[in-house]
């Protein structure tokens, strides 16, 4: 197994753990120190974001994700390792590229900036060098506005 995903994954729960020392205003930080548990661990997560287009469906129950791009719509498959911090969710794991991917997963309104929908969570991922960002919901928490944009 390569160090990239655990590597990743330190990154996340560091990320995630000093999200709750960040500065701020002290209301849009929770500082509960359980793991968060917004999302259940059944739930499948769906991810979108643009410019560049991109996409990812987790799998949480398959412990798999689908990471797809315009060039590549079926997506590409891969095993993913979850961590709950104390403001989201991160998830870990590497491309048959062998690029490492990233992805952290918190709660807060979040537009698409391309659509009239609202999305429950926000996103990041790291694909390989590419950094990301984007919008989620899942299989029970959806988005708000117009099924098809």
């Amino acid at each position: 197994m390569s160090h990239a995903p655990r590597a990743g994954l330190v990154g996340i729960a560091a990320g995630l753990t000093l999200a709750a020392c960040g500065g701020g205003d002290g209301d849009a930080i929770d500082r509960d120190t359980e793991p968060f548990s917004g999302i259940g661990e059944g739930e499948v997560i769906e991810v979108t974001g643009t410019e560049p287009f991109w996409g990812m469906t987790i799998d949480q129950a398959e412990g798999a994700a689908a990471y797809s791009t315009p060039e590549n719509i079926d997506g590409q498959r891969f095993a993913v390792e979850r961590f709950a911090g104390n403001n989201g969710l991160g998830f870990t794991g590497t491309l048959d590229s062998g690029d490492g991917v990233t992805v952290t997963i918190t709660p807060g309104e979040c537009s698409d900036g391309m659509s009239d929908r609202t999305y429950p969570f926000t996103a990041t991922a790291e694909v390989g060098e590419r950094d990301l960002a984007g919008c989620a919901f899942t299989d029970t928490q959806g988005f708000t506005g117009p099924a098809a944009p």
